[in-house]
């Protein structure tokens, strides 16, 4: 079940981050005038009317020249082409048609991808309708005049969106192969271990500059069993700095994660976690995927009998916001334990989807609450009634209390560690939603 995904391209200063956050419902992107800074979250899920999509911002263009803004635009341009399923091009009804619009649009043209042009800053549809027939000169299309900062026109340029939408998009398909995410910094070995694995060069790894790939599924067989790896390596190499590297990696982690059932979080043994390891996996956290921390180039690192243990412990403190999440030594080089990252994928799988009875659900949240009593606050005590798994990928369970105020977070996480103890769980997230219910009710 994959969400499709929207990009968001323009030229600077026409609105790219007030639509954004308007749709997104909250500030997400930090709009700072200073060059060079790079927005924490550049993507954002959003649903309208029934349907879920995946939004992102391309961002990053800096006003340096008007040459620079156009190189950039293009490249802004080929990252929506090559990542997104409907692409939105915002432009500025009072700035008018210029030169880089008209450019960019013949690239987003021919590149047969769905592209909505949207003129923004309509903030009076009666004078500035005129105004938006000259971009009818783009030869893209009916243009959507639309106001980011007061919210007009958005439902329209909604509808317009999801109608590009593949039919069925966000039903369950018929495709019951595990697919599986490869994600990571550049250089850690991504495509060295699908080569490996797939037994022959399928993933070209290519240092010329300005060489693109989509991402690239490969299937491969193992044990009669069919797998899809989904791989992120082909990344865009530019001449420019290392943020808008990063910021490219991270639109195709998000699109990649999007669509895998689990994810391969590769990791260069003698760099240990960094900073974006922590950032790449949060992506698969937060979208409750199955995650194995897989450490590439061990046969690289010096050991004694405590090395392994030593760098499990370092990996665990780094990513401490996912406890559950499996880590396995390997070297794409050599093959070294390679073969047994299939048995890892099944078993994850098989967690993300295992349901348990809430008769024996309810049994180890009966035993947890006698072992420790629930919190209280100002002499009323909180009190746990039921609970009962309603989903799986990842496992989802509701919990109903007479006071959500009363259900701190570390109880919550108390009530995890028990179910933990009891299924395993090993190697997924599990989501924990709290209802109340008034003590009449029961």
């Amino acid at each position: 079940m994959s969400k499709p995904v929207v990009a968001i391209v323009g030229r600077p200063n026409v609105g790219k981050s007030t639509l954004f956050n308007a749709l997104a419902g909250e500030m997400i992107s930090i709009v700072k005038d200073t060059p060079g800074v790079t927005r924490d979250r550049i993507y954002a899920d959003v649903t309208w009317l029934d349907k879920e999509f995946t939004m992102i911002d391309t961002g990053g263009i800096e006003p340096d020249s008007k040459d620079v803004i156009l190189s950039q635009m293009r490249e802004q341009a080929q990252i929506a082409i090559d990542t997104a399923d409907v692409i939105i091009f915002i432009t500025d009804v009072k700035q008018g048609l210029v030169d880089a619009d008209s450019k960019v649009a013949d690239m987003l043209r021919r590149s047969g991808k769905p592209v909505i042009l949207v003129v923004n800053k309509v903030d009076n549809f009666d004078k500035y309708l005129p105004d938006v027939y000259e971009f009818y000169n783009l030869g893209i299309g009916d243009p959507v005049p639309i106001s980011a900062s007061s919210r007009l026109g958005l439902g329209d340029m909604l509808d317009v969106v999801i109608s590009y939408f593949p039919e069925g998009t966000g039903e369950a398909k018929e495709d019951d192969r595990p697919r599986v995410a490869i994600v990571g910094k550049p250089n850690v070995g991504k495509s060295s271990i699908i080569n490996k694995l797939a037994g022959e060069n399928r993933v070209i790894v290519s240092d010329i500059a300005g060489t693109t790939r989509d991402a690239i599924d490969t299937q491969i067989v193992h044990n009669q069993k069919e797998y899809v790896f989904i791989d992120t390596a082909g990344l865009r190499r530019k001449n420019k700095i290392k943020e808008d590297i990063e910021r490219y990696s991270i639109i195709r982690t998000v699109t990649a994660v999007e669509r895998a059932d689990v994810v391969l979080m590769i990791i260069d043994a003698a760099e240990g976690v960094t900073e974006q390891d922590a950032k790449i996996a949060g992506i698969a956290h937060d979208r409750g995927k199955g995650i194995i921390i897989v450490v590439n180039k061990w046969d690289a690192i010096e050991k004694n009998d405590k090395t392994t243990r030593e760098y499990e412990n370092k990996v665990r403190q780094i990513l401490s916001f996912m406890p559950y999440a499996e880590i396995m030594f390997v070297s794409a080089k050599t093959g070294q334990r390679l073969v047994k990252i299939f048995d890892m994928i099944d078993m994850v799988i098989a967690n993300q989807t295992l349901r348990v009875a809430t008769g024996v659900l309810n049994e180890i949240m009966t035993e947890a609450v006698a072992m420790q009593q629930p919190p209280s606050d100002k002499g009323k005590r909180l009190k746990l009634y039921y609970i009962t798994q309603v989903a799986v990928k990842p496992p989802s369970f509701v919990i109903f209390v007479n006071d959500k105020e009363l259900m701190h977070f570390s109880y919550t996480r108390y009530l995890e560690n028990k179910i933990r103890e009891a299924f395993g769980f090993r190697g997924t997230s599990l989501k924990f939603f709290i209802r109340e219910r008034k003590e009449k009710e029961q």
